[in-house]
C-alpha cells in the first residue's frame, strides 16, 4: 500500500485514493444532478448552488469503497451514495441557519445569499428527496440505517444547542455530539454498503466500527483546523466555532491546562460568543493542546485500522486504510 505523505498535494492525494472508484463517483454526481430536477426555479437554483460547491463527497466515497471492499459488483451503491450526500447537504443547510453561518466551502451560505426561509425550505427539499430515493432503493436495512442516522443527527443538533455557550462542556459531552453530528452518518454509509453487499454480520460490524472511528477522527481534525487552517482553504471563517460558543476538543483541552486567568478569558469568550480570538488561539497552541488532539484522533484511527483488518485485502481496502491517515493530515 502506498503511504500517505504530508508533501503530497491534497487534491492529488484524494484523486489517488478515489481512483479505484472514479467512475462510480462520476455516477454519483450524475444521480445528484438528475434528482435535483424541480419545476420550481428557485428550488433548483439553490439546490444546484449548494451541491456544486465542491464538497469532499466523503460519505458517498466511503459507502462505495466499503461496498467494493465487501465484494459488491453492482451500481446501486452509486445511487445510495447520492442519497446519503443529499441528506448530508440538507443537514448542513439547516445547521448554517441555526448557527447563523455566513460562509461554507469558501462561498456564502444559502442562508446568507437567499435568506433563512429559503435555505430551510430547500434543505427540507433535499432532505425529503433523499428519503424518496431511499424508499426507491427498496432495501429495508438501507432504510433503517439512513433513517436512524437522520434521527441521531437531529439529536446531535439539539445536544449541541444545549451545550452552546457552556464552558464546562467536557470530552464526554463533546464526543456525545460529534458521534451524532458527524460519525453516525459515516456509520450509516457503512451499514448501507453492508446491506446491499449482503455480507456477514461480523463484516458489517467491522465496517461500521471503522466508519465511526473515521467520523470521530474527521471531526477532531476539523476542530483542529479551526485554529490552524487558512480561511479560504477550509471554507469557513477561522474561529467560527468559538464565536458560536462551541467547546470543541482543542478548547476543552486548552482550558483544562490553562492558568486561572486564561480560563477566565476562555470562559467569557464561550459564554458571549465573542472575545480575543488571537489570544485564545495563542493559548491553545502554546499549551500543546493541538498535539494532544492529534493523539486522540490517532486513537480513533487505530480503532479504525483494527476494525478494517477483518476485511479481506484489496485495492479498495487499501484506499479505506489510507483514508484514515488523510483524515487527520488534511489542511482543509
Amino acid at each position: 500500500m502506498t503511504q500517505t505523505t504530508s508533501a503530497e498535494d491534497p487534491k492529488a492525494l484524494v484523486r489517488r485514493l478515489l481512483a479505484p472508484i472514479a467512475s462510480d463517483m462520476k455516477a454519483v454526481d450524475d444521480v445528484i444532478r438528475s434528482e435535483l430536477a424541480s419545476d420550481v426555479s428557485r428550488m433548483h437554483e439553490i439546490s444546484d448552488y449548494i451541491t456544486s460547491a465542491g464538497g469532499k463527497r466523503m460519505r458517498p466515497a466511503l459507502l462505495i469503497l466499503i461496498c467494493r471492499a465487501l465484494g459488491y459488483k453492482g451500481d446501486l451503491c452509486c445511487y445510495l451514495g447520492a442519497t446519503i450526500e443529499l441528506l448530508h447537504t440538507a443537514t448542513l443547510m439547516h445547521d448554517d441557519v441555526v448557527d447563523e453561518s455566513a460562509m461554507r466551502r469558501g462561498r456564502p451560505t444559502a442562508n446568507a445569499r437567499w435568506g433563512n426561509g429559503a435555505a430551510v425550505l430547500v434543505g427540507d427539499f433535499l432532505y425529503t428527496r433523499s428519503f424518496q430515493m431511499m424508499v426507491r432503493a427498496g432495501n429495508l436495512r438501507v432504510m433503517e440505517a439512513l433513517s436512524n442516522a437522520a434521527n441521531r443527527l437531529a439529536e446531535g443538533e439539539v445536544i449541541q444547542m444545549v451545550n452552546a455557550h457552556d464552558p464546562s462542556v467536557d470530552e464526554t459531552r463533546y464526543f456525545r455530539v460529534i458521534e451524532r453530528k458527524t460519525a453516525c452518518l459515516f456509520e450509516a454509509g457503512a451499514r448501507m454498503a453492508a446491506a446491499i453487499a449482503e455480507c456477514s454480520p461480523e463484516a458489517e460490524e467491522a465496517v461500521a466500527e471503522y466508519a465511526l472511528a473515521l467520523g470521530n477522527a474527521f471531526q477532531i481534525a476539523d476542530d483542529i483546523l479551526d485554529y490552524t487552517g487558512v480561511a479560504k482553504d477550509i471554507g469557513k471563517n477561522l474561529g467560527a466555532d468559538l464565536r458560536e460558543g462551541k467547546m470543541t476538543l482543542p478548547l476543552i483541552y486548552a482550558r483544562a491546562s490553562a492558568t486561572p486567568e486564561e480560563q477566565a478569558l476562555i470562559d467569557e469568550a464561550v459564554r458571549k460568543g465573542d472575545g480575543d480570538f488571537d489570544k485564545i488561539t495563542s493559548i491553545v497552541i502554546r499549551s500543546g493542546t493541538l498535539d494532544r488532539c492529534k493523539t486522540r484522533a490517532e486513537q480513533e484511527l487505530e480503532r479504525g485500522r483494527k476494525a478494517l483488518s477483518q476485511i479481506p485485502p484489496s485495492i479498495f481496502n487499501s484506499s479505506l486504510l489510507e483514508l484514515l491517515s488523510f483524515t487527520v493530515r488534511r489542511d482543509r
